[in-house]
């Protein structure tokens, strides 16, 4: 059985899957043209970045594909209005955003007739957003990497937020590696789609170091922990040197913010400075954000290759009934 499109408010996508937006200068241009190009929804990771520096990105985005792109912006910064504006005015289809909640944003959303896709994980905000007018939902767990809502897993948050969410797209998001996951979510739980992040680092267009790739593909299931963050929720990262020192209780105070990037910042590291050393291929220093399942993937594939993997997957579960356990990769 053939997968169906996800559509979001107008936007049609003919491969039901969204590109996580990842910041920061993780999920760029270079990659989220190539996946809108496949078939999905290719999101740029926005929080961090100079207002013009996005706007910048998103315009080569779009000039590179005719598909949906999408940006991902975190509440939690200090200067998200700005961002969303910037999103806006440069052309991009949809905003997608978490890391708090915004009861605003659904007002520009309406004003500038862009969609708003929120990301949640519970089913209170999941109808909260729906009621306030969101595109569409996105329900992540813990699986997930980077910034966290929830301790609970995906196909126990899923559930619940499914009943709550009732006229709009639900989308699943969370620990998912490969198309049996996929097509368990949506035709076991009802998703409409899934987003998935993780595995579009380990591509060819995925515009990080090299060293950064080698993490993810070096990475056992051990090397893969909470961590705090500035932002004030837990994040899921690679445990690299710097991770580590953390979590002894290692003085890592910036001795100045050369950013002011956050709304509110503990200040026992800087975020932006940490995300971008990583990004460049400081892994020591840095800070791998990651998803829970990193450790099963094993390869560097082409974002068309990627697709072709997932579609193929997904789809001999519908059409042949195989069940949902995949092989190994």
């Amino acid at each position: 059985m053939k997968l169906p499109s996800l559509n979001i408010a107008g936007l049609k996508a003919p491969i039901p899957l969204i590109q996580g937006g990842m910041s920061i200068r993780v999920s760029t241009s270079a990659l989220a043209a190539p996946v809108a190009n496949a078939g999905g929804i290719g999101v740029i990771g926005g929080s961090g970045l100079p207002e013009e520096e996005l706007q910048e990105d998103i315009r080569k985005a779009k000039s590179l594909t005719s598909g949906i792109v999408g940006v991902n912006i975190m509440y939690a910064m200090k200067n998200f209005y700005n961002l969303v504006i910037a999103s806006i005015d440069a052309g991009v289809d949809m905003v997608v955003t978490g890391a708090g909640f915004s009861r605003d944003i659904f007002k520009i959303g309406k004003e500038k007739n862009i969609p708003i896709v929120m990301i949640v994980s519970s089913a209170k905000l999941a109808g909260l957003a729906e009621r306030l007018g969101a595109a569409a939902v996105i329900a992540e767990a813990k699986e997930a990497g980077g910034h966290l809502g929830t301790d609970l897993a995906l196909r126990e948050i899923f559930p619940p937020i499914r009943d709550a969410v009732k006229n709009i797209p639900l989308i699943a998001a969370g620990g998912i590696t490969n198309g049996y996951e996929m097509a368990e979510m949506m035709e076991k739980y009802g998703a409409d789609g899934v987003q998935i992040a993780s595995r579009f680092v380990l591509s060819k267009e995925c515009d990080v170091s090299d060293s950064f790739k080698q993490a993810y593909l070096n990475a056992a299931k051990d090397d893969i922990v909470l961590t705090t963050s500035p932002v004030g929720l837990p994040g899921r990262a690679i445990n690299t040197p710097f991770v580590e020192a953390l979590a002894k209780g290692a003085d890592l105070k910036a001795k100045r913010c050369d950013f002011v990037c956050l709304k509110k910042c503990d200040h026992h590291y800087c975020i932006n400075e940490r995300l971008n050393m990583s990004k460049d291929g400081n892994i020591d220093e840095g800070l791998v954000f990651s998803g829970e399942n990193t450790y099963k993937m094993k390869s560097i594939l082409s974002v068309a290759e990627i697709f072709e993997k997932f579609t193929t997957e997904a789809e001999s579960v519908y059409r042949e009934g195989k069940g949902f356990a995949p092989p190994a990769e």
